[in-house]
């Protein structure tokens, strides 16, 4: 068995741990820490919400199209980047949405959802359905699931899941999904940090 650095539920191999090493030694010569920036107050006036989005915007996450089929039979989908996962057994993941979304009605009303994970070519997809418009599948390609949600052809994997529960947290609603079905590939993810998007490939050889 190879000798390594032991994570929670792996283990690196030392040439890896070495590796990650040495990037995080020079990343902390060229850029210091959090620990020696500039300490800020969410309490009071001087709270700057635009500022905070920034902060939270240093985590890397992975883009998605969520989409649903509403009462009316029409086909919905927004761009969300606050997909995650939460258990294994039972299968749960959850999502989030602003309460000011035009399309919000069809997600808290529609008994299934599909979470679309982006891969790093469909950057153009990401952007289009992040705007305000109707039908948004009209030159998409996709398939219908059966659950009656579509999936987006050439997503990197998919989720089809139950809407199984809703809670609200300030200005969103948090959608907590079962997992019923889902597929997946090795295609690069699309990812988004500070801004930008990025694609998801392995900083470390195999």
């Amino acid at each position: 068995m190879t000798a390594g650095v032991k994570f929670e539920g792996s283990t690196v191999p030392d040439n890896q741990s070495q590796s990650a090493a040495r990037l995080l030694a020079s990343g902390e010569e060229e850029h210091p820490g959090s620990h020696a920036a500039e300490v800020k107050s969410t309490v009071g006036e001087g709270f700057d919400s635009r500022d905070f989005r920034n902060a939270l915007g240093t985590f890397a996450t992975g883009v998605t199209i969520i989409t649903a089929r509403g009462r009316d039979g029409g086909l919905y989908g927004m761009t969300a980047n606050s997909f995650t996962s939460v258990s294994l057994t039972p299968p749960l993941v959850l999502w989030s949405a602003s309460l000011y979304a035009q399309s919000l009605p069809a997600f808290q009303e529609g008994s299934h959802f599909v979470v679309n994970i982006l891969a790093y070519d469909q950057i153009h997809l990401s952007n289009e359905f992040a705007r305000k418009h109707d039908n948004k599948f009209a030159e998409i390609d996709h398939i219908i699931t059966e659950c009656g949600a579509p999936v987006i052809i050439g997503a990197a994997a998919h989720f089809e899941c139950r809407n199984e529960y809703r809670h609200y947290g300030g200005d969103h609603i948090i959608f907590i999904g079962h997992v019923e079905r889902y597929a997946y590939t090795n295609r690069p993810t699309l990812l988004f940090c500070r801004g930008k998007y990025m694609r998801g490939e392995p900083l470390l050889p195999p």
